[in-house]
């Protein structure tokens, strides 16, 4: 382990090496109304589409009275909602379509086209956030230096770390750089046996250019570094058995667990995660239960600040041995 500031973060690629980063954008997809049918308040995250073919239809996490400044562990329930109700949003109208088998999770559609859906959200929505930021969050702040289409529900924090001096100088070192979209979804709901269920089903595409990025870094022995667990997902999903990358949509589905075999990624920079957290359990794929909970005790020693404004680690994957 080396502690390093961030500003050595050049040094630590080699040229040949191709960096993957996350350019989605994040929506404003925390929005404060009212359950109308008992006038009760009600916040609403957003947390997943449906579908990627239906730009009005929403997996949803909800709570009850308050804000982002209440941790999400101490947020009432929301109002008792069943099929059919519509909630108000602020300019925004929702039926809830289902209960998707927790108090806090609804499937939800907005009513009206997908601008309309999005002016709204532009003009009532706010960023997900939580407690340890008490201060109202501001949209800007919550995009990358590369975002570009808004369809993530929280920001690829990841790729926070990356600005454009440190892009220039990866190019000039000869370290390649590509981008992919993926649509992160809601990191927390407060609730350790919902979490469990996380993250959910995230779409993402993988371009051409990306692809062709990714073959040729691979033929002449260059490593794969992702910035961001988003990115791991993506990439774990578009190579097939054959170990064939293939550009494109899709769906990635399921968690990365320590039994995941990586084919593709060879490193992940990502943020400071904590033990149970769906992101840490995608770093058990890359190291031993032992160097991540030495990590994790180092971290805390020496203050690293963790959640998505926070300090980074670079983890490299370690050679499997083979089963006996």
């Amino acid at each position: 382990m080396r502690h390093l500031a961030r500003t050595e973060l050049v040094s630590l690629f080699s040229p040949g090496d191709l960096i993957v980063a996350n350019d989605a954008a994040t929506l404003p997809a925390s929005l404060q109304g009212a359950h109308i049918a008992s006038s009760e308040r009600i916040e609403v995250r957003l947390a997943a589409w449906i579908s990627v073919h239906d730009p009005t239809g929403f997996v949803a996490i909800a709570f009850g009275a308050g804000d982002h400044r209440m941790r999400t562990e101490i947020r009432p329930h929301p109002p008792s909602v069943s099929p059919g109700d519509r909630l108000s949003l602020g300019p925004l109208v929702a039926v809830v379509d289902d209960l998707l088998g927790h108090p806090r999770v609804l499937a939800l559609r907005f009513v009206g086209d997908r601008r309309a859906i999005l002016a709204g959200l532009a003009r009532h929505g706010r960023p997900i956030q939580y407690a340890h930021v008490p201060e109202p969050l501001p949209l800007w702040q919550v995009w990358t230096r590369i975002a570009a289409d808004p369809v993530s529900f929280e920001a690829p924090s990841a790729g926070f770390v990356l600005n454009w001096r440190t892009l220039a100088a990866w190019r000039e070192r000869g370290v390649g750089f590509a981008t992919l979209t993926h649509v992160a979804g809601i990191s927390s709901t407060g609730d350790p046996t919902l979490d469990l269920r996380l993250p959910f089903d995230e779409p993402y595409r993988v371009p051409e250019r990306t692809v062709a990025a990714i073959k040729q870094t691979k033929s002449h022995g260059g490593r794969i570094i992702a910035i961001g667990t988003t990115v791991v997902r993506a990439l774990e999903s578009v190579i097939d058995a054959n170990g064939h990358v293939h550009a494109g949509d899709g769906v990635a589905k399921g968690r990365i667990v320590r039994e995941t075999p990586l084919r593709l990624v060879d490193a992940i920079l990502t943020g400071v995660h904590q033990p149970g957290e769906s992101h840490f359990e995608l770093l058990r794929a890359f190291a031993a239960d032992a160097v991540l909970n030495r990590m994790s005790m180092v971290l805390t020693e020496h203050s690293y600040r963790a959640h998505e404004f926070g300090d980074s680690v670079l983890i490299e994957r370690e050679p499997r041995m083979p089963p006996r």
